[in-house]
This record gives C-alpha cells, sequence and structure tokens, in this order.
C-alpha cells in the first residue's frame, strides 16, 4: 500500500534527512587511503546518535553495520569491515537514519585519492542521473518519467544500469511501496503510478563502467558486479511538493544539483 506523507510527517522525514546530509559532510573529511570501512561506520554511528537519531541499517534483517560500505566492483550493501581504503578506490556509503519513527535513506560515492577518469566520469554521470530523475518529481509526472530520466543518462554514457536493485517509497519503514526502477520496463507502464504531493521516495541509481549484472557473495550481502569492474550509486530521499521535489537529504541550504564535477 502507498502512503501519503502530512505536512507534519514530511518535518520528521526531514530532520532524518537532515542527519544524512551531515553525515555526508563528514564522511567526506574522513575518506583517505588507510582508514578501514569499519571505523568510518563506528564513526557514523557516534554521529547519527548524537544528533539524537538511530541508525536504520543496524540490526535490519540481521545486517552488522550502521552504514552500507561498498568498494570498486561493490555495488550495495558492502558489510563494513577492517578493510583499509587505498588510493584510486570508489568508496559508496549508503546510510538510513530514524528521527521520530521516521527514516531517511541515502547514499553517495567518494573518491579515495586520485581516481581514474573513467570512475570519475561514471560516479558523475550516476549522480547526474539521479539530478535528473529528482527533476521529473513533479506533480502530475508518472513513476515512468523518472525511471525514463535515469535510463536515459545511463545508456547515453554507456553504462551498464542495475536492474535488480530499485529505489523506493519510505517513511516508518524504511522500504515502502512503490518500488522507484532506474529503467523503463512493461510491468512499470503497466501499473504506473502518477505522482501526488505527500508521495515520498528514495531514488537511487546504481550504474557500473561493465554490464549491469550482478552477483552476491558468500557473506549474503554484498552484491558485486558480475565481471568485477567498478560500480558507483547515489541516493536521495524526496517529497513530492506543489512547488516540485524537495530533496530531503540535502542541506536544506544547499538543493542545488551538481554532487560531482569532473573534468573530462
Amino acid at each position: 500500500m502507498i502512503t501519503y506523507k502530512s505536512k507534519r510527517e514530511i518535518e520528521r522525514m526531514r530532520s532524518a534527512g537532515q542527519v544524512i546530509a551531515k553525515v555526508f559532510d563528514l564522511v567526506g573529511d574522513l575518506v583517505r587511503p588507510g582508514i578501514t570501512t569499519g571505523e568510518i561506520d563506528a564513526k557514523v554511528e557516534e554521529f547519527i546518535c548524537s544528533e539524537g537519531g538511530t541508525p536504520s541499517f543496524k540490526g535490519y534483517h540481521g545486517f552488522p553495520g550502521s552504514i552500507c560500505a561498498s568498494v570498486n566492483d561493490e555495488i550495495v550493501h558492502g558489510i563494513p569491515s577492517d578493510r583499509e581504503l587505498a588510493d584510486g578506490d570508489l568508496f559508496t556509503i549508503d546510510v538510513g537514519v530514524i528521527i521520530r519513527g521516521y527514516h531517511g535513506d541515502a547514499a553517495r560515492s567518494f573518491p579515495v585519492g586520485a581516481v581514474s577518469a573513467d570512475v570519475a566520469r561514471l560516479a558523475a554521470a550516476t549522480a547526474e542521473a539521479l539530478n535528473d530523475g529528482i527533476q521529473a518529481c513533479r506533480p502530475g509526472n508518472r513513476l515512468s518519467d523518472i525511471a525514463r530520466a535515469v535510463e536515459a543518462r545511463g545508456r547515453g554514457d554507456g553504462y551498464g544500469i542495475v536492474k535488480q536493485y530499485v529505489g523506493h517509497g519510505i517513511g516508518t519503514d524504511l522500504h515502502e511501496e512503490p518500488q522507484v526502477p532506474n529503467y523503463v520496463s512493461d510491468s512499470l507502464l503497466k501499473s504506473d503510478l502518477v505522482l501526488k504531493r505527500g508521495l515520498v521516495i528514495a531514488i537511487e541509481p546504481m550504474f557500473n563502467l561493465g554490464t549491469g549484472e550482478t552477483r552476491t557473495l558468500d557473506d549474503e550481502w554484498t552484491v558485486v558486479t558480475k565481471d568485477g569492474k567498478c560500480s558507483a550509486h547515489f541516493e536521495d530521499t524526496v517529497a513530492i511538493t506543489d512547488d516540485g521535489p524537495e530533496i530531503m537529504t540535502r542541506p536544506i541550504d544547499r538543493q542545488d544539483l551538481r554532487i560531482w564535477s569532473v573534468s573530462a
């Protein structure tokens, strides 16, 4: 069932989203060669709790971390560990926060030191695909408009689009209806949803340097590219309003839609 949020509910979700926006500022300062993904996880958890929040992911279906920490060919659901980041890695953090019973959810891919031009372009394209999808979040548009905008960016830039994992509704549960795919399919068009005020969704394109095919590691969490090539992942929690999209997981005073810039 799809739920539409009241102004009071959106305010609570905004509070959760603003903690996540601060988390990304923190992580941007932390990411460097030599730090472990487990150290980042611990510092993020400490920060979320200091802001009056609760990590959404810790214990969710048994997940052991407060963040998903994915590196290079790891697409999503990487488990924080004693793995040290190295110069040239692409580090992706996916993080959720609960404030007063409501969730926010977002992801960013960060360069570790100097990444290759191919990886930088991949991350920039994935970030802009998120931007494109957000721009389609207007009352009267359809869910397929979001999917089409994301897919067009990925296909146009020649990247593999991950299809097995999609965005989602969000509210008192981390994952709610509707699903928000990153590509247009016949099944999506058959049940295409008209976007209305009060709908809150997480949009999360995942693009790969190779194909869009995936496999899951033996830990039963970490999803990697099947061909071993790099993946990037960006996500924001977005509310549909009469005035257009409100991006709740970016700073209120910095809603600009450029999150990666690359000189090609």
